[in-house]
């Protein structure tokens, strides 16, 4: 086998191995929905940025421990991290709360006495018994000592999620056949008085960022609009571990960069060993 024919062997064999890695893993287009366009639940869904907006702080929730509590009373002296999740999502909001912690966990300041976290269900079906063991996961991975003061997992109405989320441009869609909610992932930090000061998107969040956000916004300053790079979670299938339509514009984009990739490689490996021969 001459130069020409192993560089064009390596070359086939590395793009099957993209084709197939999008085709038959982690992504499986939906029957029905051309490739190129959007399901209808996903039309729906958005994290707008809605910086300096007010959030509603009279709002009423549930805490974990079933008691009723208003929105306000996580704000006063501290910023406060808001995530937007549901407690029986099958991964992707787990994802953003893993996120956000392993991107607290390198910090000095602590939950509690630096910051508040409060992770807001979006599901109305979901139980203060649900965000009780949700807030135990994520304090016992947090390990640090008070966590649980700082550390709040809410349910609520409807109409009191509906109010919230829409304040912080957070849309998702209840999607009927596969019982799942399409929505975007992300968290939003807010000041001491509740008005949006930082967005972050996607499942990975670089700590230093994070800590300057809670600065900023605990001097009341709002940050600037940053780049969004959404995941979506949508028709996740559990038990094959894939996305029928995912969401996930990252890695079509990335497989894309890696064929052009592999294209110019093959075109400059030929041309030199054109040169070589002549």
């Amino acid at each position: 086998m001459n130069g020409r024919s192993v560089v064009l062997a390596s070359a086939m064999a590395l793009v099957s191995a993209v084709v197939s890695a999008q085709g038959e893993g982690g992504y499986r287009p939906q029957l029905g929905v051309p490739s190129n366009q959007m399901p209808g639940e996903l039309q729906n869904v958005e994290f707008a940025q809605r910086l300096d907006h007010q959030l509603p702080l009279d709002l009423t929730f549930v805490d974990e421990d079933g008691q009723q509590v208003r929105l306000g009373q996580y704000f006063s002296r501290k910023p406060v991290v808001v995530v937007f999740v549901y407690y029986e999502c099958p991964m992707l909001c787990s994802q953003v709360l893993n996120g956000v912690t392993s991107a607290l966990v390198p910090l000095n300041e602590t939950a509690g006495r630096d910051f508040e976290l409060v992770a807001v269900s979006f599901d109305p079906r979901d139980t203060p018994i649900a965000a009780a063991a949700k807030k135990k996961s994520y304090v016992d991975r947090y390990q640090r000592a008070g966590a649980e003061r700082g550390f709040h997992f809410l349910t609520g109405s409807e109409a009191s999620v509906k109010a919230l989320t829409e304040a912080a441009g957070f849309k998702y869609a209840w999607d009927e056949q596969t019982q799942q909610f399409a929505h975007a992932s992300g968290f939003v930090v807010a000041t001491p008085q509740g008005r949006l000061s930082r967005y972050f998107f996607g499942i990975e969040y670089a700590p230093r960022d994070l800590r300057f956000a809670l600065i900023e916004s605990s001097a009341g300053r709002i940050g600037s609009i940053v780049d969004q790079v959404l995941l979506y979670c949508y028709h996740y299938d559990p038990k094959s571990g894939s996305y029928s339509f995912v969401a996930m514009k990252a890695i079509q984009l990335g497989g894309a960069l890696t064929l052009l990739a592999l294209i110019g490689f093959v075109a400059v490996a030929l041309a030199r060993e054109q040169r070589t021969a002549h």
